[in-house]
């Protein structure tokens, strides 16, 4: 195992066509001790021939790694400084899946030369309490490298405050600095969240802009990559990291168009231009060489809402082959450039694109709902039965409107944001539904009221190990919404009065060789547990007689030994 003062000193070299007589000369690991599951860093320095460092198709360095399973894993490099002809500088981060030895060597390739191999050397990796990766479980949870079974539950935190915002009564509130990810990330871990999804654009995390932000956080600049969005990023993961917060990061198309020194004249052209798709592709690679080493990467989203940039012109849509070609494409790219094999997904608004569901390696399909929260339940199941993988609402809420007052219809804006948390807990997916408008719900600490459901959700987690089952509810009263699940050896039932009048019911369920002994009563909207009830037995059923749900009311029954 290296220590952090040792370096190693590598000789190896190769003649290229250019003359260049190319070589790592030095690399060092950063950490005193590699440790599984965590960040290992190692600096790297080369002499090689380039116009842009940041193109594989000039220059490339990879991390070749044998694992103590014997796997062989190739990691993605990345530049961080020098010129052409000189030494120049370069990282490796490396998350250890594996507890024990590895053997690694370093490849160098440059265009018109024959590739070089570093020496093979070696460390141990210790082994760790934390639980890796998150991979692909089934339609309710997903699961850790350690097997641990995980479901998502938070909100959208799309972005930090901006500059100047468009919106026509909040946007004094948008603006407030407060709103920044050092503030709201640890709010949300306070409010029992532990997902959410943020996206890369033009004025946030503008990793690939040079100027035009929108935003006093970051500064112009001409390198390839903004430094000040690299630095925030760096922050950003390394932060979630501290929290055990994961993130759905959409990364969406970057700075595409040539006005932003992208390579496509149009959002079609951006989908079937060569140049565009390989500057994406390695826009990919620099990703996952610089970020995906970290466990709090909870999936790689390409696009946001990918129809309504299908429908950008509406009088020439693009052709939705051409979008579901290119994600075909670039999900089997990502896939392979990613050794850690992270969850994948993208998102449309409310448009199917044809084939787009059943891309092999797009791990868990997507959309957002709005003004319909009432269907999601039906949405997720009907999905993830017909395209047999996970299926997410990435987001949801009220309204999306943002033209309106909010404040004119306050509660029904906080009722939904509960609602559409309840319904996601006991529907076959592994993320609860995101929602909208983190700002506004936060000035209304609405959003305080993730804790209610996660400490029912983990509990779930709990009793079941991750396994859950849909049951069958009878209520012999109508106007109650209601739904079941059964989780290893308790059975969990929500019930939701949506009338204006009190319910006295009957709620059975099927016993399914539980024998049942105590009703715990959840309280949802205070977030305690109330009085226990003593179920009946019979014929197969259990069942809770003389019910009383108060007007506008919502419980959660725990059918327990």
């Amino acid at each position: 195992m290296f220590k952090q003062s040792m370096i190693l000193t590598l000789a190896a070299s190769c003649c290229w066509t250019a003359g260049l007589q190319a070589q790592i000369s030095k690399v060092q690991l950063l950490q005193p001790a590699v440790v599984q599951y965590e960040k290992a860093e190692w600096a790297i320095e080369l002499t090689a021939d380039f116009n842009n460092p940041y193109l594989q198709e000039e220059v490339s360095l990879d991390m070749q790694l044998l694992a103590p399973s014997g796997k062989k894993l190739v990691l993605p490099c990345y530049y961080e400084s020098g010129k052409s002809g000189a030494v120049s500088s370069w990282k490796a981060r490396f998350a250890a899946r594996e507890k024990g030895k590895y053997r690694y060597s370093f490849l160098l390739k440059q265009r018109g030369g024959q590739p070089m191999s570093s020496s093979e050397q070696s460390f141990s990796a210790r082994p760790s309490r934390k639980d890796g990766i998150l991979h692909a479980g089934d339609n309710w949870v997903f699961r850790f490298d350690s097997g641990k079974p995980f479901r998502g539950i938070g909100e959208n935190i799309c972005w930090e405050s901006r500059a100047s915002d468009d919106s026509k009564y909040f946007s004094e509130m948008h603006q407030e600095s407060k709103y920044n990810y050092e503030e709201m990330l640890p709010m949300l871990k306070a409010n029992g969240g532990n997902y959410f999804r943020t996206w890369i654009c033009s004025w946030n995390l503008p990793i690939d802009w040079r100027s035009g932000f929108n935003n006093h956080r970051y500064t112009a600049s001409t390198e390839y990559y903004n430094p000040s969005a690299l630095a925030k990023m760096d922050r950003m993961v390394d932060l979630c990291d501290s929290l055990e917060l994961y993130v759905m990061l959409t990364m969406g198309p970057g700075a595409y168009h040539t006005r932003d020194a992208g390579a496509a004249s149009s959002a079609a052209d951006f989908f079937v231009n060569p140049a565009a798709r390989e500057k994406y592709r390695n826009r990919l690679r620099y990703i996952v060489a610089r970020w995906g080493y970290s466990s709090a990467i909870g999936a790689w989203e390409f696009f946001n809402e990918v129809d309504n940039v299908q429908f950008g012109n509406k009088e020439k849509p693009i052709p939705a082959a051409d979008i579901v070609q290119w994600h075909n494409e670039m999900s089997q790219y990502l896939k392979s450039v990613d050794p850690y094999q992270h969850l994948v997904t993208t998102s449309i608004s409310h448009r199917d694109l044809e084939g787009m569901n059943s891309l092999p390696d797009i791990d868990f399909n997507q959309r957002h709902m709005y003004r319909v929260t009432t269907q999601m339940p039906g949405t997720i199941i009907e999905y993830a039965r017909n395209f047999k993988k996970p299926y997410v609402i990435g987001e949801f809420s009220y309204e999306w409107d943002w033209s309106k007052d909010f404040n004119q219809f306050a509660d029904s804006m906080d009722y939904d944001y509960k609602r559409g948390l309840w319904y996601g807990l006991f529907s076959p997916t592994p993320v609860l539904p995101l929602s909208w408008w983190w700002e506004y719900f936060d000035s209304r600490k609405t959003d305080r009221y993730i804790a209610h459901v996660r400490t029912i959700q983990d509990r779930m987690m709990k009793a079941g190990n991750g396994q859950f089952d849909s049951i069958p509810v009878v209520l012999d009263k109508a106007g109650v919404e209601k739904f079941a699940v059964r989780c290893g050896k308790e059975i969990y039932v929500y019930l939701n009065n949506r009338s204006a009048d009190a319910k006295t019911l009957n709620c059975t369920v099927p016993a399914a060789g539980l024998n049942a002994r105590t009703v715990s009563v959840y309280e949802c909207e205070k977030g305690v547990y109330g009085t226990a009830l003593i179920p009946k037995i019979a014929a197969g059923q259990l069942q809770v007689t003389d019910l009383t749900l108060p007007a506008s009311t919502d419980l959660v029954l725990i059918f327990t030994k």
